[in-house]
């Protein structure tokens, strides 16, 4: 189970390649609603005649996510390239696939039917609109350690500068610059909020989204991609209308890990801003998170528990076998003894043998932490049911031993993304028309903004 996002399209990681039958009879499109808890997901499939299908998650913005189709006796199987699998019986009249989505240890009713449904755009009132009062510019750049093509977009306040800049950093999984989901689009809403109070902002699409190349996704890891942040800040230094030493990182959840990680390694960072960022290592985060979600959903307190327990037997597992062909395997067989279906602890055990989970487990935030000098804004929702407040905020404090301007800001009443919300349970982010709460954002911009203005913030070690 990845912590970020906390969406069921997640992430484009390969998986094994599923054996083909014939699937001229589910070959087409697919409409239909995931039920995750009280809401909806809606989800397309396109399954050609060869075997060869994609999904589309078009209220994450998630679109093409390739997979493997089969059919055989009836049955439907359309194995995503992440660990996601759907199972499901075609009716005889052909016309519909009544099943379950199989995602990390969750077993979700779906059913899909030839037939689209209406669309009905989601309100959300906070995205920005044109005209605004400053320029946008499409970039482009390489990481030279990768050699891959990143791309993003550029915000600048009127005039000729330098200004001061912010590079913002998503979550887990491949998502846009905007780190859009459900439609909400909050680095669009930051980046907006930002640049009219006269910071520039770099938002970037990850590995194998927009105009950003893919390359290896299924052996990156959290360092990996730390790279690229480090290739866009050298980017920006490059620029005459962006003062060099007033470069500074703003990263959401697992981007809340990988800014301290560039700024450890960089001094010149002007200042770091972490959103729901870890300060334990994830092994920690991973039983927290299943415990709290599954709170959050209604489970009763020993269930919760008992589900918390079984994630963290997993990763010890995980951890204890140094041949990741191997990992696999083995969490299958703990799984299936302990109940769980065969397809489901299948996508566990593939998502358990990513290099990416290996690496989230292991890294130490400390370690990093402990390096970084600059002004630190640590934030995170009390109800943030992924990335815990009171696991991770006082961990970030304790380790910023070397900072001497490090402001630690809990927030009541809001969930991993920011929003006002009633239990902080993901299957809520869909519902709720704001995407930052006012409070939030007033709050990392106005501390931002000061930090940024300064002069470059130095200290001795």
């Amino acid at each position: 189970m990845r912590f970020l996002p906390p969406a069921l399209i997640a992430a484009a990681l390969l998986a094994p390649a599923v054996a083909l039958a014939q699937v001229g009879p589910i070959a087409g499109d697919w409409y239909g609603d995931l039920q995750a808890g009280p809401n909806k997901l809606p989800l397309v499939f396109h399954v050609q005649a060869d075997g060869a299908a994609s999904v589309d998650s078009p209220a994450q913005g998630a679109l093409g996510l390739k997979a493997k189709a089969a059919f055989a006796d009836g049955k439907a199987t359309l194995t995503l390239i992440l660990p996601a699998t759907f199972e499901g019986q075609l009716s005889a009249d052909g016309k519909t696939l009544a099943g379950n989505w199989l995602q990390n240890g969750a077993s979700l009713p779906l059913a899909m039917s030839r037939t689209p449904p209406a669309v009905v755009p989601a309100n959300r009132p906070q995205t920005p609109k044109p005209p605004f009062p400053y320029r946008a510019e499409e970039v482009s750049y390489a990481n030279p350690a990768s050699g891959l093509k990143l791309a993003g977009t550029l915000t600048l306040p009127q005039g000729q500068g330098p200004f001061p800049v912010a590079v913002l950093i998503t979550g887990s999984g491949s998502q846009d610059r905007d780190e859009t989901l459900f439609e909400h689009k909050p680095f669009l809403v930051l980046a907006d909020a930002l640049t009219r109070r006269g910071v520039a902002v770099l938002r970037v699409d990850d590995r194998g989204v927009g105009g950003s190349e893919r390359g290896e996704l299924k052996t990156a890891t959290s360092l990996d991609f730390a790279t690229d942040v480090t290739a866009g800040v050298a980017f920006l230094r490059g620029r005459k209308d962006i003062d060099a030493d007033r470069v500074g990182l703003i990263g959401h959840s697992e981007g809340g890990l990988i800014a301290p990680i560039v700024a450890a390694k960089d001094p010149r960072i002007a200042f770091v801003v972490l959103l729901a960022g870890t300060g334990v290592p994830g092994s920690e985060v991973m039983k927290t998170q299943s415990r709290d979600i599954a709170l959050a959903g209604g489970a009763p307190p020993a269930q919760a528990e008992e589900q918390a327990r079984l994630i963290g037997e997993a990763n010890t597992v995980a951890l204890s076998e140094p041949d990741l062909g191997k990992v696999g395997p083995r969490v299958v067989a703990l799984l299936t003894e302990r109940g769980a279906p065969p397809a489901t602890a299948e996508v566990q055990g593939r998502l358990l043998s990513l290099p990416w989970y290996r690496a989230f487990l292991t890294l130490a935030p400390a370690d990093y932490l402990r390096q970084v000098r600059t002004p630190v804004l640590a934030v995170n929702g009390e109800k943030d049911t992924q990335v815990s407040a009171s696991q991770n905020l006082p961990a970030i404090k304790a380790a910023l031993t070397g900072a001497k301007d490090v402001t630690i800001l809990p927030l009541p009443g809001l969930n991993h993304l920011f929003q006002t919300a009633r239990t902080g349970a993901p299957s809520e982010y869909m519902q709720i028309e704001e995407t930052i709460a006012p409070s939030a954002l007033t709050a990392i911009v106005d501390w931002t903004v000061a930090r940024a203005g300064k002069p470059p913030h130095r200290q001795a070690d």
